[in-house]
């Protein structure tokens, strides 16, 4: 503890080191010529150095200044993969070549300015995809309802819900995939991010979340600052609903969730053909179990070809089980195209491509090891995925299998 005489040194010597980067510079000289004069003790001194060093920081952070801020908070998120897949596909000639391939999966860099009277705004962005994962304006009245306007994840799919920082699998279940990312004739594009106004809460349990959006999925630059086109006008509408709550060592979540997009079926969007897409889901916890486990389908007029409608379906389970640091992973996903078509690389991200087949499945099995939780985690697993049947019933097979793994940084 510092007595007052070296508390009135430390804060002329702290008043003069903060003043500026020249006299910063010449620090160490003073407090070590102080200690030499007997004034201050060594452990006085080091006191002082951490104080001024963290003092000097202070000054060197700085905002807009503007009074409605109350505070702001940076994030980042790093993720390294790297992908060892293969792919056969029976009685073909000539085989696909593999992935054998490191590369930065995420890199992202966010922020959030928490206002006065209920505001906020976040921003994040993912500078890896060359995407925006957030950017929206937030009001908020108590946690039974928050407004939010701008980009961010439509409420459709609870394993889109998920932060990718706590993605056990390492990359969102083939299910996922091919309901939410972008339309390729074969994948649905019907969720993950849209511009558009939301609104969520949750009260005594209960937890609902409702949006108007855009219809199309966009994060790019250019996307989403375009006033949109005729094939992209009619608006998107999105529900979701549940039930959550805590047990005795753990707790349980159940819900439904539904999107309606008109003009965003069909094998190209923007026809005329709609599309509709339904999921249920649940999620338990207890102790060192966990528990997910999820069910899609889809309405999509003209979705397997000009003259017939697909009402593709699938699903995932995902058991995990944690023991200290040391996290077990196993995972099973279903798809069922019904004639509209998938590919190997529509539901396994980086697998070579089988050809379109009608019926996808995966299974993965895989570790995490966790030194601090998400914020530093490294994670391996092995996939075998297969694709089978031609979209018009025909006898057709194509396997892809490797490794995944990756490691995090999450500040």
């Amino acid at each position: 503890m510092l007595n007052l005489k070296s508390k009135c040194v430390a804060l002329l010597a702290g008043a003069t080191l903060t003043a500026g980067g020249v006299f910063a510079q010449d620090s160490k000289a003073l407090i070590d010529a102080l200690v030499k004069k007997g004034i201050l003790t060594t452990d006085e001194a080091v006191q002082i150095s951490n104080e001024v060093k963290n003092a000097q920081v202070a000054q060197d952070v700085s905002t807009s200044g503007i009074k409605a801020l109350k505070k702001l908070t940076v994030s980042g998120r790093l993720q390294i993969q790297y992908a060892g897949l293969g792919t056969d596909i029976n009685g073909a000639a000539a085989q696909p070549p593999d992935t054998n391939h490191f590369f930065l999966r995420r890199i992202y860099w966010g922020f959030k300015a928490d206002l006065t009277d209920n505001w906020s705004g976040t921003f994040n962005y993912d500078f890896a995809g060359s995407t925006f994962d957030a950017a929206f304006v937030t009001w908020k009245q108590s946690d039974a309802l928050a407004i939010d306007v701008g980009l961010k994840k439509v409420p459709f799919v609870w394993d889109e819900f998920y932060t990718s920082s706590d993605i056990r699998a390492i990359e969102r279940s083939p299910t996922t995939r091919y309901f939410v990312e972008s339309n390729n004739g074969r994948r649905l594009g019907a969720g993950s991010y849209r511009v558009g106004v939301y609104a969520g809460g949750t009260q005594n349990g209960v937890f609902y979340n409702f949006a108007v959006t855009d219809p199309e999925r966009d994060e790019s630059f250019t996307g989403v600052a375009s006033a949109g086109n005729k094939g992209s006008n009619t608006l998107a509408y999105w529900g979701n609903l549940g039930y959550a709550d805590k047990f005795d060592g753990g707790n349980y979540r159940i819900g439904a969730s539904i999107g309606v997009l008109p003009d965003q079926g069909g094998k190209v969007v923007g026809a005329g053909d709609d599309l509709t897409v339904y999921g249920v889901y649940g999620e338990l916890q207890s102790g060192g179990l966990f528990l997910r486990g999820e069910y899609m389908w889809s309405q999509n007029d003209h979705g397997a070809s000009a003259t017939r409608d697909a009402d593709s379906w699938g699903y995932y389970l995902m058991p995990c089980y944690r023991i200290g640091n040391l996290e077990g992973v196993l995972r099973y996903s279903y798809i069922d195209s019904d004639g509209r078509g998938v590919d190997l690389g529509d539901g396994v991200r980086s697998a070579p491509s089988g050809g379109t087949m009608d019926k996808l499945s995966e299974w993965f099995v895989g570790g995490n090891y966790y030194w601090h939780g998400n914020d530093t985690k490294l994670q391996l697993g092995y996939i075998h995925a297969e694709t089978k049947d031609t979209v018009t019933g025909g006898a057709a097979k194509a396997t892809s299998d490797g490794v995944r793994s990756q490691m995090q940084i999450n500040f």
